[in-house]
């Protein structure tokens, strides 16, 4: 079956502007040609019957000087000789068109008898004036033909060639249109087509095309808004193919100490004792908080996570959680310290939030060296909550401040799991702090190590109820 014709955009909006342009062409057209011929005719009609009045009062006056029409019988010679003393007397106050008359005249007497005139009948719808003399009688007539019927080679040459000009002025015209029309058209797709090749070439994979940004309204606006998209594409393909290969990398060295623990103990290298059990089940806890912050992180990502939100105590989470990590703070011989407002009301989900004091405080404790101190401060700054949780040395470089919130990212070179963890506490951290309305930086810490910063919505009491 044969496929029906497509017309891209390009042409549609070719015909639409062109079409337009016809229209208004021809309607010009035609209205500049009705208006002169309208004028022309009116121009002559009006021509015409001041030379009746001024033929028919001559007459008036020469049929009273001889008392009959026997003078003009056959005598066209005279007429033509009042006409020209007509349009050459100085002292006429009419003022008449130029070149004569336009149209054919007759005289007729009172017994409607041609006395001069063409051998072409009498036209019954010509114009007309009576010749009538000072007493009122009414002797003859002089009529003229229609001023629809021109005569003159000159007024028919003239009205010719103004309908072949008028013909030629649309033709030209219209391939000026034509050309114009391509033209815009082909300017106005222009960027739309570097959009359309642009969004094929994303679609192909290629995420770091670009299209050229060449103007300030609507267009260039969906060019901009192309350029932040691709650049989000290739941002993210880019986090993929890091992400996956983090977790390639975070699964194969427990997978490996597995692996070469079970085959020791298979090959009787190594004996099955607790202490290798304790070994296998260390990797195995691993593996499992690796699985479950991957899943957590999944679910912020995806905003899938529950959130329960309610009014609430910030100061009260973050003591209940501190109280839970004192006996692993004093082991590591750390020291934490809390300078906490006696109330801090917001609005949120407790366990998320205690999720996040969580996951701040264990970072925390697994970069702090031993002997060092953690103090968390809270105080409140305009509509906000401001909280610090500050450590001692160790710190993080500068550069490496703005990519602690980053999945899989740790600070050390040498990516140990037993102070690094998984790298995904802090993602999760920020996620957490985000879909509460908030924001979380990292800085420098007076205490020497790094100081992790919350601000969270405050909420008065009354209005939280």
């Amino acid at each position: 079956m044969k496929q029906p014709l497509r017309l891209g955009i390009s042409a549609k909006l070719f015909m639409a502007i062109f079409s337009t342009c016809m229209l208004v062409i021809i309607t010009m057209h035609w209205g500049v040609r009705l208006s002169f011929e309208h004028g022309f005719v009116d121009y002559i009609k009006k021509g015409n019957e001041q030379r009746l009045t001024l033929l028919s009062d001559a007459l008036a006056d020469q049929y009273e000087q001889h008392g009959s029409w026997d003078f003009l019988r056959h005598n066209d010679r005279l007429i033509f000789t009042i006409l020209r003393s007509l349009e050459q007397n100085p002292g006429s106050n009419n003022q008449l068109p130029p070149h004569g008359w336009r149209t054919q005249f007759w005289i007729i007497d009172q017994q409607y008898k041609v006395l001069s005139g063409p051998r072409a009948p009498v036209p019954p719808e010509g114009s007309r004036r009576s010749i009538t003399t000072s007493n009122g009688k009414v002797v003859g007539w002089v009529i003229a033909s229609p001023a629809e019927r021109l005569t003159r080679s000159t007024d028919i040459n003239f009205d010719r060639q103004q309908r072949q000009t008028n013909w030629m002025i649309v033709g030209l015209t219209t391939l000026l249109a034509a050309l114009v029309t391509w033209l815009l058209a082909r300017g106005l797709l222009a960027p739309v087509k570097r959009l359309v090749d642009g969004t094929h070439q994303l679609a192909a994979g290629k995420f770091a095309t670009r299209v050229e940004v060449g103007s300030s309204d609507e267009i260039g606006q969906l060019a901009r808004d192309f350029n932040q998209l691709a650049r989000s594409l290739e941002k993210n393909e880019s986090n993929r193919r890091a992400f996956m290969a983090d977790i390639s990398h975070e699964l194969r060295t427990p997978l490996a100490i597995l692996r070469g623990e079970l085959e020791a103990m298979q090959d009787g290298v190594r004996r099955l004792t607790p202490e290798a059990i304790t070994s296998l089940q260390s990797e195995v806890v691993v593996l499992t908080k690796l699985v479950e912050d991957l899943h957590q992180l999944s679910l912020s990502d995806a905003g899938a996570l529950a959130y329960r939100k309610q009014p609430l105590d910030l100061v009260n989470l973050l003591e209940v959680v501190a109280g839970s990590f004192g006996a692993r703070y004093r082991s590591r011989d750390l020291t934490l310290s809390l300078a906490l407002p006696a109330a801090a009301s917001s609005f949120g989900d407790p366990d998320r939030l205690m999720q996040l004091f969580t996951n701040l405080l264990e970072n925390s404790l697994r970069y702090t060296d031993a002997g060092g101190t953690v103090r968390v401060s809270m105080q409140q700054s305009g509509e906000q909550w401001q909280l610090h949780f500050a450590d001692s040395a160790p710190g993080v470089e500068g550069e490496q401040q703005a990519r602690l919130f980053e999945r899989f990212f740790r600070a050390e070179s040498s990516r140990n799991r037993a102070s690094g963890g998984s790298g995904l506490g802090l993602a999760i951290c920020k996620n957490i702090v985000e879909a509460h309305g908030g924001t979380i930086s990292a800085a420098h810490s007076d205490l020497g190590g790094l100081q992790i910063t919350l601000n969270l919505p405050y909420v008065p009491h009354q209005t939280s109820l």
